[in-house]
């Protein structure tokens, strides 16, 4: 079976980790997957950066990262907000299959659910190039599915009929 990445992308705090992990829950027992949460990939290599060179470093890793169990054979969930539609395009070229999702909210309700603090340190100043905020966020021109935040249950059915 051909592996595919499945790349949710989105504004931080929109939900994405929160929809990768509920269709990895859907795949259990159908398809070998793995999640890849970039927040977990930065812990792991290290790379703690945000800088415009090291995010761009990043992001070319990670989509090599996910090429690379994705022609394994496993489907590869990636949860990053990617904020350039550069990165994920350049992902895309190298993954035997690739599935964009837009998981879409608007810069306040993502600011609204945001556990992390991440906007109040970006409006403090310590966050100088949070996506949305000090660094633009560049939304996919043609999604393959647009999600409604991480609890958006027709995405998640919608998702699953695509990969099993």
């Amino acid at each position: 079976m051909t592996g595919v990445v499945v790349w949710f992308t989105g504004l931080p705090a929109s939900g994405k980790s929160t929809l990768a992990e509920r269709v990895r829950d859907r795949l259990e027992g159908h398809r070998a997957c793995v999640l890849l949460d970039s927040d977990a990939v930065r812990e792991a290599l290290g790379t703690l950066s945000y800088t415009g060179t090291d995010r761009d470093a990043f992001y070319t890793t990670l989509g090599r990262l996910a090429a690379l169990f994705a022609h394994q054979g496993l489907v590869v969930l990636v949860a990053a907000t990617a904020p350039r539609r550069a990165h994920r395009n350049a992902a895309r070229t190298i993954a035997p299959r690739f599935i964009e999702v837009h998981v879409r909210t608007s810069l306040e309700e993502s600011e609204r659910r945001d556990i992390k603090g991440l906007y109040a340190r970006a409006r403090a100043g310590e966050a100088p190039t949070l996506p949305g905020i000090g660094t633009p966020y560049e939304p996919p021109d043609h999604p393959d599915l647009t999600a409604n935040g991480g609890y958006d249950d027709l995405a998640v059915a919608a998702i699953g009929r695509l990969l099993l």
